[in-house]
């Protein structure tokens, strides 16, 4: 197993650990350059907190700790596609490079919608990779999905 997947993996954990709460299934992991390790969900619903995606959560999570809010050379794993406020965040951060699962059709910002990580007007352009565990993914967000709808019917 490649370090991507082991992170990729340790993120579709913590997005099942969402699932469980009733959140939208995302998992992030962030691993600095001397080898901390960070991990969150989603937890927006459950926090009253609109900004509390996996992503958002994992990042003040590592600034916290190293008491910077840059990250540079360090890595995002993450299950879904980043939003825009997510993108944005990774931006500020300066994260060195982000490997996610699925895109996201609807809100995705670095490849689907947007394409605001490799975007020259702005002053950082991480690294990106998609696709790892992109089918465990997706199959944990449709199956929460199906869920949800048979619920409100």
């Amino acid at each position: 197993m490649t370090g991507d997947t082991k992170y990729m993996q340790l993120a579709l954990e913590q997005a099942e650990l969402a699932a469980q709460a009733g959140e939208v299934p995302v998992g992030a992991v962030l691993v600095l350059e001397d080898g901390q390790v960070f991990t969150s969900h989603n937890a927006p619903i459950s926090l009253h907190d609109a900004s509390a995606h996996a992503e958002m959560r994992v990042i003040r999570a590592a600034c916290a700790a190293t008491q910077n809010y840059r990250l540079t050379n360090s890595s995002l794993y993450v299950t879904l596609e980043p939003c825009a406020m997510c993108s944005g965040a990774i931006i500020h951060a300066r994260i060195k490079r982000i490997t996610f699962a699925a895109t996201d059709p609807k809100t995705g910002a670095v490849q689907s919608l947007f394409q605001l990580l490799s975007d020259t007007r702005l002053n950082h352009q991480p690294q990106v990779s998609a696709g790892i565990l992109a089918d465990e993914s997706s199959m944990l967000l449709k199956q929460f999905f199906k869920r949800r709808r048979k619920r409100k019917c």
